[in-house]
């Protein structure tokens, strides 16, 4: 009666009986389970979310990654404009632009008399 019973679940796959063992999953004998087979379109589904999702991650992390280094870089640039802002307010003072002009040997000089508007006559 056992080689009967041999005989059936050969001839039968779905009779075949559930054997998981290390040696069965090492040896790739799962893969050739009905289980597996039936289920196959939806572990390659399964599979292809998992690596968009692995890729998703990675590219947002690349993002923030960049958006910080931008941050960072913007902060910078800021500073350094409110230092060159600064640096020509300080030269564009009056005193100093009669510093230079002074030290240049110009003959240019402060006008002593208040400055005047010209009216257009209709």
């Amino acid at each position: 009666m056992d080689k009967e019973q041999d005989k059936q679940i050969k001839d039968n796959p779905k009779i075949q009986p559930k054997k998981l063992s290390l040696r069965s999953i090492l040896g790739g004998d799962i893969l050739a389970n009905d289980f597996l087979r039936r289920q196959a379109k939806l572990i390659i589904l399964i599979m292809i979310l998992t690596v968009l999702y692995i890729d998703n991650r990675y590219s947002a992390q690349q993002d923030l990654i960049e958006i910080d280094k931008l941050k960072k870089e913007l902060t910078d640039i800021k500073y350094d404009a409110l230092t060159r802002s600064s640096e020509l307010m300080e030269k564009s003072r009056q005193s100093k632009i009669e510093e230079y002009v002074s030290s240049e040997g110009s003959e240019l000089q402060t006008a002593t008399s208040r400055p005047y508007l010209l009216k257009k006559k209709d």
